[in-house]
């Protein structure tokens, strides 16, 4: 086999790496003879075809891939080979004598497909080039050694179920690395290996279609096919590579909700209120998402006027509630039915029939203790007001519907009547005054009323109850606000003093009407106008006379026409004012009447006397006041000088007024010379003992004395200043 291929090579390369060369003086001999340029044909110097490498080809030896010739080459050996380019010296090498090219290891196509090199003959004892150098290429010819791959697989795609057969799932796409031009090793063909008969694949393409009608993902949901490309066209001998597709049916909505039951039991008290849930129904349908999403009706009347149903959050189950209060004593159970219908139903598969199921509901009322009921939601009552205590409003009623003939019993909450105007009967509801009512007071009170089972304390109902205060004509019309006004002095007969208004605090119904005028008539001095809207005006009927020192007290007398009719005497001030020309007031004092040019001169000189004169009385009193603390500083600063004694005895207090005699100090001649105190005070007894012997005097008795001869003095002055005290105290120091 490998001399097979080495003469194949060799024949190859006889062919076209052999050539002829044709000597330039040949070519350019007319030229030098003179006989002008004579076009030739001229031969090609070096005549080869592309040199082929089969790839992967690894002998024990080097291989023989062609042979390069030059017509220069007389075989004397003179003539030399060279080869550079690329690989040259590596890869290949040549024989410099006769121009083989050998192939030195194996070649990988995918690496590299050719090589450029560039062949050239020289002399070989000079180097001298004895032809031009020539390019030429070494191909490397392909074999099948790739085998096909897919570089995006592992592959996922989706599908809806129920497709028709062809419809076109995923795409795959694999690639060869062999060389696609020269034979089949780079022609692919696509099979399934996996996935029959679910699946079929394209062989040129590699589109992947569903190959069965009706896939249904309730029974299948994934599917797993293995796809294999083959290269050689498929044909025995190629290379395969494989990849795997994996085919999830998505749901669409061919399935029709189903109930599991035909029929659902419920049970629900009767105390529950509107709103209360009673129980979940669920109608199974095999689809997701939206496909799966329900809603849910009553489809009788009877008991959609007594419950409701709803859809959950999620879309699956059916919310039952109460939307009426249930009673047990009027009906004990319902009995309708629900429907369940998927809300999302494509056209596509209404074959499959109706989207729809029914199933019937049994609800059970259940007896639960109640309260007591009252007769009425509310109640509205009236009564007149002023009505003495004890009067009847209404009565309220109410009863146990589990058992009539049990008792009740009525209160009323203590905070809806802070004022306990009302009481109420506990044994049958009835509703009384407890004081007489005012309506202008209060016009309506709000009560709540406690109906309680005497068997049951706990079992209790509550009910409101609106009073109403009737109005009766029980108050006299009164001026609307207190007037006090003005009337400049130059008024003219005729002119608007004021305008009055009236108020009744009874109802319009008692006081539509109030009238309004004078008691004293024609003799009044003002005029008093009835306007017959609850207003008067007051009107000055002639000019006043002036001046006037009080202001006008104009009585006005207001009448109703209730029932019975009611009036009243209301006054009006109005003060006779002396007025700046633009109507304002000036002054309103009768003092600036009688003197409008303000005060005289002899009364202002009399009030500058008085206020000189308290003056002078203010000045006088406050030198004597002055002289007098002087002289009182003298003497107390001589008394601080020389008035100061010792004593080494103690008084007895405020209590002990035997222990001195007085007289000692009043005559200090005669007193006992002090050297006896002591002596004296060594005999003293305890004060339980009968009185001691008479003391000297101690500073306390000093500064009596010293007052006392000072009020003297000032009383009067010949009386010599405390000469015998002074030498009585020199003496004791």
């Amino acid at each position: 086999m490998w001399v097979f291929l080495r003469l194949l090579l060799a024949w190859l390369g006889s062919w076209g790496c052999t050539g002829r060369l044709v000597a330039p003086a040949q070519a350019w001999a007319g030229i030098r003879e003179g006989q002008g340029p004579t076009l030739l044909r001229a031969r090609r110097s070096w005549v080869w075809n592309q040199f082929f490498v089969i790839e992967e080809y690894a002998g024990p030896e080097p291989v023989l891939i062609g042979r390069l010739h030059s017509d220069v080459d007389r075989g004397e050996g003179r003539t030399k080979y060279l080869l550079t380019g690329e690989g040259a010296g590596t890869v290949f090498v040549i024989d410099e004598a006769t121009g083989n090219i050998h192939v030195t290891k194996s070649l990988d196509r995918e690496e590299k497909a050719q090589y450029v090199l560039l062949a050239q003959a020289v002399d070989r004892a000079s180097n001298r080039p004895l032809e031009p150098p020539s390019e030429f290429i070494i191909k490397v010819q392909d074999i099948n050694d790739n085998p096909p791959v897919f570089p995006l697989g592992p592959y996922h795609a989706t599908v809806p179920e129920m497709s028709n057969v062809g419809t076109s799932v995923i795409q795959v796409t694999a690639q060869d690395a062999d060389d696609p031009s020269y034979g089949n090793s780079a022609k692919l063909v696509y099979t399934v290996l996996d996935g029959l008969p679910f699946f079929s694949v394209d062989p040129q393409t590699g589109v992947v279609r569903t190959a069965i009608p009706n896939m249904d993902r309730e029974t299948q949901e994934v599917f797993l096919v293995v796809i294999q490309a083959k290269d050689m066209g498929g044909h025995m001998g190629g290379l395969s590579g494989s990849t795997t597709v994996t085919v999830t049916l998505s749901d669409v909505n061919d399935n029709p909700p189903k109930f599991p039951q035909s029929l659902y039991q419920f049970s629900v008290v009767e105390t529950a209120g509107p709103g209360a849930l009673v129980g979940r129904l669920r109608a199974q349908d095999p689809d997701l998402g939206d496909n799966a999403l329900m809603a849910y009706s009553i489809l009788d009347g009877e008991g959609a006027e007594t419950f409701s149903i709803s859809t959950d959050a999620q879309g699956r189950d059916g919310l039952l509630t109460i939307r009426k209060p249930l009673d047990f004593e009027s009906r004990r159970s319902y009995a309708f039915r629900v429907e369940a219908t998927n809300t999302l139903i494509d056209p596509a598969y209404l074959r499959r029939g109706p989207f729809k199921d029914v199933a019937s509901v049994r609800v059970a009322v259940q007896d639960a203790p109640e309260p007591p009921v009252f007769t009425h939601s509310t109640y509205h009552l009236a009564v007149p007001e002023n009505s003495a205590p004890g009067t009847l409003v209404g009565h309220v009623s109410a009863m146990d519907l589990d058992s009539p003939a049990s008792p009740i019993r009525y209160s009323i909450l203590p905070h809806s009547d802070p004022e306990r105007c009302f009481s109420i009967e506990p044994q049958d509801g009835t509703i009384r005054t407890s004081v007489p009512l005012d309506r202008e007071a209060r016009a309506w009170h709000n009560l709540t009323v406690l109906a309680t089972e005497l068997d049951s304390s706990a079992q209790a109902s509550r009910v409101q109850v609106t009073i109403q205060t009737l109005d009766e004509n029980d108050n006299a019309p009164q001026l609307a606000e207190p007037y006090d006004t003005f009337v400049c002095d130059t008024a003219v007969p005729g002119q608007l003093v004021q305008v009055v208004r009236a108020l009744d605090r009874d109802e319009v119904g008692n006081s539509s009407y109030v009238s309004l005028s004078s008691p004293l008539g024609p003799d009044a001095n003002f005029t008093v106008r009835d306007n017959r809207d609850g207003s008067a005006s007051l009107l000055l009927p002639h000019r006043l006379a002036l001046p006037r020192r009080e202001p006008y007290l104009v009585p006005i007398e207001l009448r109703d026409w209730g029932q019975p009719a009611l009036s009243s005497t209301a006054t009006v001030t109005v003060s006779i004012c002396r007025c700046k020309p633009d109507g304002s007031v000036a002054s309103c004092r009768p003092e600036a009447q009688l003197s409008p040019a303000g005060l005289s001169t002899g009364a202002l000189l009399a009030i500058l006397a008085c206020v000189g004169t308290l003056l002078a009385l203010v000045v006088l009193f406050v030198a004597l006041r002055r002289q007098k603390q002087e002289a009182l500083m003298v003497l107390e600063e001589e008394d601080v000088r020389e008035n100061i004694i010792t004593y080494d005895d103690e008084g007895g207090g405020e209590e002990d007024t035997e222990a001195f005699d007085i007289t000692a100090l009043q005559n200090p001649d005669g007193a006992a010379p002090p050297a006896s105190a002591p002596a004296a005070r060594r005999d003293v007894l305890p004060r339980a003992q009968p009185p001691r012997q008479p003391r000297p005097p101690g500073p306390a008795d000093v500064a009596q004395l010293l007052a006392l001869r000072l009020r003297e003095a000032d009383e009067d002055p010949g009386v010599p200043p405390y000469d015998s005290v002074q030498n009585k105290k020199t003496s004791s120091h």
